[in-house]
């Protein structure tokens, strides 16, 4: 099972925070990495957009909203009678189960491009588009408890986020700039792996340094931590064999309902949902969910794929 270069870089991370090195990234630098990878995956899908008529994408994107929205469904009630937590911890939790996660996806595309397997160019789409339906059924999923919210902010949170935001504007000026768009890709394209490392780099140290929250619930949240990531790798590439995707796309789509957000959905839910226990979101989609997906689940459903092709 292949694994590319750049999760070495995870790896690296990770182990400096287990021998308690100083590594880490500047707060500023991490902040340039993970503009430059939105900005970098919409670009690219952009460019690809113009050549897709809306016929085509309008029925895809309409299947993948739906998956973003029914995957915060499935984590809920575990969440909720078998982890016996709160309705509000279970809901904002279950939120980043149906939306994506930017790295992972980066990570599943660097290791696409390494082997030279094609998949539809219009991914950073469906990308953007996840972000949004899980934050929406999250917060109804715990709309009984929310009290006086602001509507207009969570709705400016849901949908004026840096992660939605940079990526929706990377496709609007792909598509708009076309060819155009070859000024800037020597940088924007060139530099897309070695960006992706050093931002997998401090990612590997991060996620090494929250695993101690686990402790209390640890078998529960090991266990839910990849029990989702199956479920939700399960139902993209069905769903993505369902919508006659290449195998690249199918594998692709599989790994995005396999992600967990630590961006996105944080900043909608501290606003929609400020009492509830944002530790143990991130610590599950980042220090277990997200290690899982990049070492273990992103090759095996490459290999899967490609067996089963």
């Amino acid at each position: 099972m292949p694994l590319d270069i750049v999760v070495g870089f995870f790896l690296l991370g990770a182990f400096a925070q287990f021998v308690r090195s100083d590594l880490r990234l500047p707060s500023g630098l991490y902040q340039s990495c993970t503009i430059f990878l939105l900005i970098a995956i919409g670009l690219k899908g952009g460019v690809s957009l113009s050549k897709y008529s809306a016929a085509t994408l309008l029925p895809q994107s309409l299947a993948v909203l739906a998956l973003g929205a029914l995957l915060p469904l499935v984590a809920f009630p575990i969440l909720r009678w078998v982890g016996k937590w709160s309705r509000v911890d279970a809901a904002a939790t279950a939120a980043h189960y149906g939306s994506v996660s930017v790295a992972t996806y980066a990570v599943a595309v660097a290791l696409l491009q390494s082997q030279d397997i094609e998949y539809e160019a219009y991914f950073p789409l469906f990308v953007a588009l996840l972000e949004v339906p899980a934050i929406i059924v999250g917060i109804l999923l715990a709309r009984q408890a929310m009290g006086d919210v602001g509507k207009c902010r969570v709705f400016h949170e849901v949908t004026c986020n840096q992660g939605v935001l940079l990526l929706l504007g990377g496709i609007v000026i792909g598509a708009w700039g076309g060819e155009r768009t070859a000024s800037v890709m020597p940088f924007f394209g060139t530099l897309f792996h070695g960006v992706l490392a050093l931002f997998l780099m401090e990612m590997g140290r991060v996620a090494a340094a929250r695993l101690p929250d686990v402790r209390g619930q640890s078998a529960f949240l090991l266990s839910l931590g990849i029990l989702m990531p199956l479920i939700g790798g399960a139902a993209g590439a069905a769903l993505g064999s369902l919508l006659e995707l290449s195998p690249g796309g199918i594998f692709l789509l599989a790994v995005l309902g396999s992600s967990a957000s630590y961006i996105a959905v944080p900043a909608a839910m501290s606003a929609a949902l400020p009492q509830a226990n944002a530790s143990v979101s991130i610590t599950l989609s980042l220090a277990i969910t997200f290690p899982f997906n990049v070492l273990v689940a992103i090759p095996v459903y490459l290999a899967l794929v490609q067996h089963w092709s």
